[in-house]
């Protein structure tokens, strides 16, 4: 039994190492934005199963476009009740369409197969961007982790100083309370952030389409300072490269060819059978037999154009629609980014630095006897503040650049 509880541990052991592995595919050290969105465009099941759907979809041409299957008649014409002989066939029957019908449904699955194409695409800018916004989150908390720690290492230094302080009866038990107080907000601090790194993690392993526990490596937090190109050429790009715009007019080719497809139900179709048959006066021969289709409910054909027609105007005014809204997308897209530059250069260039220039002379005077402890606390709240906004700066900005790159059809 021992031998058998083994044998079972290594055969589970052997299937789950190979899957393991797959789900836990190593990322690169440091982990980038632009590598985090193209691993989400290559492992996502979504992109996947859309461009499985894109592929059947490229299949529909050649079924739609074929020739009905042909059918094979065997028949007895004739068995007289006192024998002596029969008169029977067998034929083969054909059906053609005598108008453009296959042309035009071919052309319809055609451009249904490019919407789906399309389709796969916009699912890939949708992933990427959910793995840019789990990035930029878990930047921001790991960069504000790093400022609370060095926040408290601050804290715990001026507590100290104020118990010294009150030791030797130059300073008040208030001030001891006030940088004890502080100390202990930092440390509930450290301790959430801890847990919301955590989930971060998972989220963004789950947009990678990895287990939501697998580690991540340390992040390149770069993020371009560089001022966005001009409103008119960010519309002009998402005009170009939209998928949701190539779906749209893929649309209205394929509405266009089901209208040709219906106006060619006016034309019949023409049937031909044949193939050998035997008489008993004649015996052995050949027959054929046309005929063609009397298309003769023509109101249920005009019903059918027009239904056809009504669709094609609805596309084309959805693609309209869709081209006004993504360029104003685009516009307002820029626009954000050149919002979230420069309020993270301010931060980066001025409000920063100058709230850290604070710090040394309140200490000093704090030192001195000069003023009192909340003083220089709360010139440290400000440098705190300043640079939690400025970690929450950087993440806003880098999150507006890949929106961007959304609106525009782009991966960076």
């Amino acid at each position: 039994m021992r031998r058998l509880a083994v044998c079972v541990v290594l055969m589970t052991a052997s299937f789950a190492v190979p899957a393991s592995a797959d789900d836990q595919v190593p990322l690169p050290t440091p982990l980038r934005v632009g590598d985090a969105m193209r691993i989400a465009r290559t492992r996502r099941l979504e992109v996947i199963a859309a461009r499985a759907r894109a592929r059947g979809a490229a299949e529909r041409p050649a079924i739609v476009s074929a020739l009905d299957d042909p059918e094979v008649f065997g028949s007895i014409d004739h068995l007289p009740f006192m024998g002596g002989g029969v008169d029977a066939s067998f034929t083969i029957e054909q059906r053609f369409p005598l108008s453009s019908i296959r042309g035009d449904r071919r052309r319809a699955a055609e451009a249904g197969a490019r919407r789906e194409l399309a389709i796969a695409d916009k699912a890939g800018l949708d992933v990427e961007l959910e793995a840019a916004s789990a990035f930029w989150m878990l930047a921001e908390l790991r960069e504000r982790a790093k400022l609370v720690d060095d926040q408290r290492a601050l804290a715990d230094q001026m507590a100290a100083a104020a118990t010294a302080r009150f030791s030797t009866s130059a300073g008040i038990q208030a001030d001891v309370l006030r940088a004890q107080l502080e100390v202990d907000r930092l440390a509930g601090e450290q301790r959430a952030l801890v847990a919301d790194q955590r989930a971060a993690e998972a989220m963004l392993d789950t947009s990678l389409a990895r287990s939501p526990d697998a580690p991540i490596p340390e992040l390149d937090i770069a993020v371009s300072d560089a001022e966005p190109p001009a409103a008119t050429a960010i519309a002009s790009t998402a005009l170009a490269n939209r998928p949701e715009l190539r779906a749209g007019r893929a649309e209205v080719a394929r509405s266009e060819a089901e209208v040709s497809a219906m106006e060619s139900m006016y034309s019949p179709m023409a049937m031909v059978r044949t193939g050998p048959s035997y008489t008993m006066a004649d015996g052995a021969g050949w027959m054929v037999m046309v005929g063609v289709s009397i298309p003769l409910w023509r109101g249920k054909l005009r019903a059918g154009v027009n239904e056809a027609r009504a669709m094609t105007d609805m596309a084309s005014a959805d693609l309209e629609a869709m081209r006004r809204m993504i360029g104003g997308e685009a516009t307002a897209a820029r626009e954000r980014v050149a919002a979230a530059r420069e309020r993270y250069l301010a931060l980066r260039d001025r409000i920063v630095p100058r709230a850290r220039q604070t710090i040394a002379p309140n200490l000093t005077a704090y030192a001195a006897n000069q003023t009192p402890l909340v003083s220089a606390i709360e010139a440290a709240q400000a440098l705190w503040e300043t640079q939690r906004e400025l970690a929450m700066a950087r993440a806003e900005l880098g999150l507006a650049w890949a929106r961007l790159h959304r609106t525009t059809g782009e991966t960076p």
